[in-house]
């Protein structure tokens, strides 16, 4: 249905009236689907005036659903509702939904201080709204999180979401990084590709970054399929 829309067969606002109507839905694979393809046509419509617009449908189709479901596990619940969890507060994070900027916010802040250690589940939701409406503070100590972690899979949650950022300075910062020795060869197209799905500023940045740098990632990558993920992203 959403790929009919992209392709002009169908109108676009007939489809934002059926993902309305899956404000009660409980089912994970529905809001994956439905967050994925709200966030093809947010990239979409990030070029033109009506992307605010689009924020606000996002923050009124999830509010519902995330103040179900809350930010605490509850009794009972399964796998499904977890990772459920974790993609709502990011969409709406992401968003600017107020309380779920503040929350996250205050959680990041005891995280960080050592007062609360975030869940596996809840980190990515947290450190993407808190980028996403962050500044060169919020960078550095993402930055000094990554360095600190002692896992590989942290190390990787974390460079998936440094594109969240949205001043142009530090846009620049993170693709530096991206290409710094802090930084596993084969992990550099996630940054970048985070970078590029960011936001329009970050879209334009990497297509640059990656033209100014194209010796060195081609010759890093010699035409395997880390060079091809890197040209879709």
């Amino acid at each position: 249905f959403p790929s009919q829309a992209r392709a002009g067969i169908i109108s676009t606002v007939e489809v934002l009236k059926v993902m309305e109507a899956f404000v009660n839905e409980p089912n994970y694979t529905v809001w994956s689907d439905l967050s994925c393809n709200l966030g093809i046509l947010s990239t979409l419509l990030s070029h033109t005036e009506f992307y605010e617009e689009i924020l606000v449908f996002v923050r009124d189709v999830f509010s519902p659903i995330g103040e179900r479901l809350g930010w605490d596990p509850k009794p009972g619940e399964g796998h499904l509702d977890a990772l459920l969890r974790g993609l709502v507060l990011g969409k709406l994070g992401k968003a600017g939904h107020k309380a779920t900027l503040e929350e996250a916010q205050r959680r990041f802040k005891d995280h960080v201080e050592g007062k609360h250690i975030l869940s596996a589940d809840l980190r990515s939701p947290v450190y993407v709204t808190v980028l996403k409406h962050g500044d060169s503070t919020t960078l550095d100590t993402m930055l000094k999180l990554h360095k600190q972690a002692d896992m590989q899979e942290e190390k990787n949650r974390i460079e998936r979401v440094l594109g969240a950022i949205s001043q142009p300075e530090l846009i620049q910062k993170v693709l530096t990084f991206a290409l710094s020795e802090e930084v596993r060869p084969q992990d550099t197209v996630s940054v970048i590709g985070g970078v590029a799905g960011g936001s329009k500023q970050g879209r334009k940045a990497a297509w640059k970054f990656v033209r100014d740098n194209w010796e060195e990632l081609y010759n890093r990558y010699q035409g395997g399929f880390l060079i091809s993920r890197l040209i879709k992203v």
